[in-house]
């Protein structure tokens, strides 16, 4: 039996460039061909010229705040849909509203790459408890499940009691869900004295997995594990071994810009996390998941050789409204642009004397009253309010991914 689910989790990563780059530019071509919004937007866009994965930056960042107003315009898919008609199996709705699709095509989503390293293999029962209703969460994993020739017992959200007795008979060695609601069940077996040790198996995603339940699990013979994905792109990475960093999916390429730009930060810094998927019925084209994470050097110790991120680091969405205008962090960015002599900036904004007021904190190896001024007014032309400049010295600002951060309290 293998360690892997396939022999591209081990390519070399020369190998893997060269691989991902022409299945890159050949999903280009075929978007612009098949899904109308890029047939638009990449009308002016030369695809055939393109190289390299770096050509990736000519393209523009595409925003779930866009797919939701072309949905409201084109129903159900906004125009991103490129499968043919009789191909699709399922459509979900996630907050917004914002419609995904789900075609025939054998584990769509992508998770059995994750299943299969928590150790689900064929013939193995495995308890669903994410929700199969509205959103796709409960189909991603049956999905996988079934790709992997194992069996599935659909037991959704919630009915603790019954999904309690569901284990107690049938022992199932795995279990998807959230980690919290694993927690519940096993408090409540211990309760009500159910024995539900055959599990011992754990995929959880859908919120922050802290280190206490990870350990609670393992004291309870849970090998757990987290991974990453959402409703629009499906995996996107996975933990083979605890705490090693998330492996990126072998179908999705993954960028971390600034948030608020499509500039790309080096690896290490914090920023959004931006993906590029594989999937050929729903092209998501440098997909802006509004996630900080960062990638992490090396590879995992598991022997997969694909790149790995920090995991869920917190939201880029970080607008704030001062002064009753409205701050972005494209707005930051477009300061740190004007001035070469800044590496890095952060607004502060606070409560201060009743009021609102802001701080520029910009990182420069120089400090002189001249610069303080330039940026002064360039936080005028750009935020159309003033604020104070502080320049710190370059490595002073936390790496966070943060680039609007709000302290303000009301007392």
């Amino acid at each position: 039996m293998t360690e892997y689910y396939d022999e591209r989790e081990t390519r070399l990563d020369e190998q893997r460039t060269k691989e991902l780059t022409a299945d890159i530019i050949s999903q280009l071509v075929h978007a612009k061909s098949n899904a109308p919004v890029y047939n638009n937007l990449y009308a002016d866009i030369h695809i055939e010229e393109f190289t390299s994965l770096d050509d990736l930056i000519k393209l523009p960042i595409t925003r779930k705040s866009s797919l939701l107003e072309l949905q409201a315009e084109s129903p159900p898919f906004g125009g991103y849909a490129a499968f043919k008609e009789g191909q699709l199996k399922y459509v979900f709705s996630s907050p917004g509203p914002i419609y995904e699709p789900q075609t025939h095509r054998v584990d769509y989503w992508r998770f059995a790459r994750f299943l299969y390293a928590t150790g689900i293999r064929a013939g193995d029962l495995l308890i669903n408890s994410f929700s199969y209703h509205m959103t796709p969460a409960g189909a991603m994993f049956d999905s996988a499940c079934h790709a992997l020739g194992a069996t599935v017992f659909p037991g959704g959200v919630g009915q603790t009691e019954q999904q309690l007795n569901a284990i107690a008979a049938l022992k199932p060695v795995g279990y998807s869900g959230t980690p919290s609601f694993l927690k519940i069940l096993l408090e409540k077996a211990e309760e009500l004295g159910k024995d539900i040790s055959s599990i011992d198996k754990a995929m959880v995603s859908g919120e922050a997995f802290p280190a206490s339940t990870r350990k609670l699990l393992s004291e309870k013979g849970i090998h757990a594990l987290q991974c990453y994905g959402t409703a629009d792109l499906g995996l996107i990475a996975y933990e083979s071994c605890a705490d090693s960093g998330l492996i990126v999916d072998e179908e999705v390429y993954i960028e971390i810009v600034r948030p608020g730009t499509g500039e790309r930060v080096p690896d290490g810094e914090v920023g959004e996390v931006v993906v590029t998927t594989l999937n050929p019925d729903y092209p998501l084209i440098r997909f802006a998941t509004g996630d900080l994470s960062a990638m992490l050097a090396g590879e995992s110790p598991c022997g997969r050789s694909n790149k790995r991120i920090a995991g869920w680091m917190g939201r880029a969405d970080q607008t704030a409204k001062v002064k009753g205008m409205f701050i972005h962090p494209e707005q930051i960015q477009q300061i740190v642009n004007k001035h070469p002599e800044i590496s890095r900036a952060r607004l502060v904004v606070e409560w201060v004397d009743q009021k609102d007021a802001m701080t520029l904190r910009c990182e420069s190896d120089q400090s002189d009253e001249h610069l303080i001024t330039q940026i002064s007014q360039s936080v005028r032309d750009c935020c159309k309010i003033g604020g104070n400049v502080e320049l710190v010295e370059r490595g002073c600002l936390p790496n966070d991914g943060i680039v609007i951060e709000d302290i303000r309290t009301y007392d």
